[in-house]
Order: C-alpha cells, then sequence, then structure tokens
C-alpha cells in the first residue's frame, strides 16, 4: 500500500490561509461580538480615566482582587491592550473582506447579463405569447424598452444578440444595488468604527455642577470631574462662560412628576460678547462645536457655621444630592476652618418641604415651599491636610467623634430656613439662611460626531438596500415565424429566474409581459369589436 503524498503547507500557505480566516465574513462578525463583550467590563468596574476617586476607593475595597484587575486592565478598558487588539484585528478583518469584494462587484459591472439559455422551458417561472400585428424590430424595440423602464430607477442591465435570422434574445439582470448595499453598509461599519477610534482621542467630556448665580469656564480646573482622549490638547479647549442666571423647574401638585426644567444661562465668549440661552432636558447648548446638557438638578441649602467664638467658620451655598422624587436630598457640610479648636462636620438631610405629622420628617413635594435642614454633627479631623482627594459628597469621620445623630442620646440638629440653633458642647451656632437651585451640567466636545451620525445613516440605507433590492434575471427570446400562405407570426418566448427565494418574481415576470404584449392586445381588440 503505497503512502499517500501529501504535500507541505509551508509558512506562506499558513499565512494565506490565516489570512482567508481573518478576512471571512464569519470572523469578521465573530470579532464585532467579542468588541461588544469586551466593553461589558467597562461600564461594570470603574475606569481610572473617567473617575480616579471611585476606582481608588474600589481599589482600596477589595485589596485581593483589584490588583489583578488593575494589571489585566479591567480599570482601563478601551486603552487596554486586548481590547485594542480585537478593536484592530476587526477593523483589518473588514478592510480585507471588503477590498475583494469591491473588486469582483466592479468587474460584475462592466460583465453584460449571462447569455439566453438554449431552452427556457425548464424555468418555473415562464411566459409564451405570438402576435400577428407586428414586425420583429417592433418587438425589439418594446422588450428594450419594457426591460429598461421609463423611470429614474433603473430597472434591468440588457443585452441583445442575434442568434439567427429572425432570432433575437434578449439578456437582462438587475439588482446590482444589492451588493452596492453590502458593501455600502462594510464600508460604513468601517467609518464608524475609525470616527469612533479618532472620537475617543479627540473628544473631552467634563461635567460641573453649577449653583443659581453662578459659574463655571471652559477649562479642566472648572470642572468637578474631566476627561479626555489621548491625542487631547489644553489648546483645543475654546474660552467660554456660562452662568447659571436662573432655574426653573415644574412639578404636577398631584404625584410631583416632573414636568418640566429650563435652565437660564448666559454665555460669555472669548472678546466678552454675551448671549442668553435656556437649556432644557435633550435640548443642549451649542457652543463653539461642543454641546452642553441639562443632566440634572437640586437644591442647595445656604449656611452660616459660627464657632464658640463667634466667628465665621464657614458660610456659603452647599450642594445636596437628590434621593428621590420628593428631592429629599443628601449632602455634608464641611468647616474645617474652626478657631476654637477642633473641626466641624455635619452630614445629614435637606427637606424642600418638609412635614414632621409622621414623627419623623419626610419631604412631600420637590419645590422649596418649607426647608428644613436635619443634620448629624461630627467634632474632630477632616482629614484634609493628609493631600488625599475626598469626595465632596462623603465625611470620613474615622478620626472624628460624633456629637449629634439618631444613635446617641442627643437628637440630631433640626432647623427651619431662617433660624439659628446652638451647637451641643458649646460648639457654636449654625444659621440656615436660604435654599438655592443648581444645575449639573455635561460639556462634550467630539468633532466625530456629525461622521458617526453620517456613517450610521448609510450603514441603515445599505442594509435596506442589500435586504430589499431582489436580483433578478428575464431572458426574451423572439422569433419571426413565415408560414406558408399566412400571414407572418412573431413569437415571445420569457422566463425568469432570482438568487433565492422571491415572491415577486413571478409579478415581475408579467409586468415585462404586459409591456411587451399591451399594445398589440390592445389592438386585437379593438379590431375584434
Amino acid at each position: 500500500m503505497s503512502e499517500l503524498n501529501v504535500p507541505v503547507l509551508g509558512v506562506g500557505g499558513w499565512l494565506r490561509f490565516l489570512w482567508r480566516q481573518l478576512t471571512s465574513m464569519r470572523v469578521a462578525l465573530l470579532l464585532l461580538l467579542l468588541l461588544a463583550v469586551a466593553a461589558v467590563p467597562g461600564s461594570v468596574f470603574p475606569q481610572w480615566d473617567q473617575d480616579a476617586v471611585r476606582t481608588a476607593q474600589y481599589v482600596a475595597d477589595n485589596p485581593d482582587t483589584a490588583p489583578w484587575l488593575d494589571r489585566l486592565g479591567f480599570f482601563e478598558v478601551y486603552s487596554s491592550p486586548w481590547f485594542s487588539a480585537i478593536y484592530i484585528l476587526l477593523f483589518i478583518s473588514l478592510i480585507g473582506c471588503i477590498i475583494p469584494r469591491t473588486m469582483v462587484y466592479a468587474k460584475a459591472l462592466r460583465t453584460p447579463p449571462p447569455k439566453t439559455p438554449a431552452t427556457l422551458t425548464r424555468f418555473e417561472y415562464r411566459e409564451q405569447v405570438s402576435t400577428h400585428d407586428s414586425d420583429l424590430d417592433q418587438i425589439s424595440e418594446r422588450v428594450t424598452r419594457a426591460l429598461r423602464g421609463r423611470s429614474l430607477w433603473p430597472r434591468f442591465r440588457v443585452s441583445m444578440v442575434d442568434e439567427a435570422p429572425g432570432q433575437r434574445s434578449f439578456s437582462a439582470e438587475r439588482g446590482y444595488l444589492r451588493e452596492a448595499g453590502n458593501l455600502v453598509f462594510h464600508m460604513s461599519l468601517i467609518g464608524i468604527l475609525v470616527s469612533f477610534g479618532l472620537g475617543q482621542m479627540l473628544e473631552y467630556r467634563g461635567q460641573a455642577i453649577v449653583q443659581q448665580g453662578r459659574g463655571f469656564v471652559n477649562a479642566q480646573v472648572s470642572y468637578d470631574t474631566f476627561e479626555t482622549g489621548s491625542l487631547f490638547s489644553d489648546d483645543s479647549m475654546p474660552a467660554f462662560r456660562i452662568t447659571l442666571d436662573d432655574f426653573t423647574s415644574q412639578f404636577r401638585i398631584t404625584d410631583s412628576a416632573a414636568q418640566d426644567f429650563t435652565a437660564s444661562v448666559t454665555l460669555t465668549e472669548e472678546d466678552g460678547t454675551a448671549s442668553q440661552h435656556d437649556i432644557k432636558v435633550n435640548e443642549p447648548l451649542s457652543a463653539h462645536g461642543a454641546s452642553v446638557y441639562l443632566m440634572g438638578n437640586g437644591h442647595a441649602p445656604v449656611v452660616t457655621v459660627r464657632d464658640a467664638a463667634g466667628e465665621i467658620a464657614f458660610s456659603g451655598a452647599v450642594t445636596f444630592l437628590p434621593e428621590d422624587a420628593q428631592y429629599t436630598s443628601r449632602g455634608v457640610i464641611k468647616v474645617p476652618d474652626v478657631s476654637t479648636g477642633e473641626q466641624l462636620g455635619f452630614v445629614g438631610y435637606l427637606l424642600p418641604t418638609a412635614d414632621f405629622s409622621l414623627g419623623a420628617g419626610r419631604s412631600v413635594y420637590p419645590e422649596a415651599l418649607d426647608p428644613y435642614l436635619i443634620l448629624d454633627l461630627f467634632r474632630g479631623d477632616l482629614g484634609l491636610d493628609e493631600g488625599v482627594p475626598q469626595n465632596v459628597y462623603q465625611l470620613q469621620t474615622n478620626k472624628m467623634t460624633q456629637v449629634t445623630g439618631n444613635e446617641l442620646t442627643t437628637a440630631p440638629v433640626v432647623i427651619a430656613r431662617g433660624q439659628t440653633v446652638d451647637l451641643p458642647q458649646g460648639l457654636g451656632t449654625i444659621t440656615f439662611d436660604d435654599v438655592v437651585r443648581y444645575a449639573a451640567f455635561d460639556v462634550r466636545y467630539d468633532p466625530t460626531l456629525v461622521w458617526l451620525a453620517l456613517f450610521s445613516i448609510t450603514a441603515l440605507v445599505g442594509v435596506a438596500l442589500s435586504l430589499f433590492i431582489p436580483r433578478r434575471r428575464v431572458w426574451v427570446r423572439v422569433r419571426e415565424i413565415t408560414p406558408a400562405g399566412a400571414p407572418p407570426t412573431v413569437d415571445i418566448e420569457m422566463a425568469a429566474l432570482a438568487r433565492g427565494q422571491d415572491s415577486g418574481l413571478g409579478h415581475e415576470l408579467h409586468r415585462v409581459r404586459d409591456a411587451i404584449t399591451g399594445e398589440v392586445t390592445q389592438r386585437q381588440r379593438s379590431r375584434d369589436i
């Protein structure tokens, strides 16, 4: 028994095999799915470039797993090597798939439709008619006109061949836009990937909470959180300032459901030119290519804290974050500048419209109609001098002693608007001066958003073309028969074929038949009458 002589694939063969696998459609779809799965950790784990404080807190809370997650890039997903590898492979796969298909498609456009088969009787969709009123040239003209159509939308590409004396055949094909739509979709997908990648490198995004009467400038130092792409530079940030002049809200009386939010702002340009604008939910302000969105709002109580010596230790508005539909808001007041000793810290709730009928206080309406503050007091070291960034909405109490609160015999500090309350243990006083509104703005600049929208639209158009444009072929054979002692007869034989299932193929063939024979049939009817 002789041994099989199996050819050696070699390095070149393996490279060609791997390239064909990489540029196949199934691998492209697999990489697209893998890219979506790889992006999931970016929404599950905090990211260093988006929220460094939260990420550092997560690392501190999970000392066993966090170091390994950090080494594997789960806190920098979108810039990690494995995410970039999937992204680049998908990009290469799509390009390698599109280029040869485009060349094949360009060649197909230059190639005439396939010749008419020798026999048309074997096709499922077939028609045959005869006429005595027209000659071969007249019928040929009608066949061409019926196949090509008269509308702007192209019908068929037509090729005519004289097969024999008195016999012509017509080959027609339509549906070339189907493959064009497929190519447009894949090219648009590449455009989306390129635009997304460039956007991630060029964009910047900042969030700022602005109290009424105050503002922020378009600079990194003015934002509460700020994230940028790898190619971002400070010089790319246009200079402008936004001031929150007024904030109005509307709530339904029956169930406190939000009806409308409007932030009235003043946009000040670099040259000092000012203009007034209203920013609403889903109605952002456009400023030098950046979009300013209204993302949230709430109440900021204005308080004044005096120490035991009567000196003002703190005075100003403090942002409290709403936690329910009634805008029951939680916040922290840090008082580091106490002249008489230990620092003070307050943590508690603002009730915009307070109700104490059930004992414990609660808010019954989102607007500040009858606001109250309920605060727990701490004394000690706030930890602000250690150089470690702190969350302004959290109070670190590990080096502090609680003075008032529900867990102690001393009740929390309850204070109404316009009221001054003495603090326990002779620590001073706190005054609830007023309540002002604040708005949370999200400023995003991404020069590729227009391109993303454009490529998304072309991708949808490409999918629609590839799904709804049928690929059809129609053949027509015309014979002129001259029997002895009888008028000449023109025999017309038609057949149609589709690529795949096509429920409209029969209707297409009937349309061509009616277009060819319509005038002849009308003449015959007129003569018969």
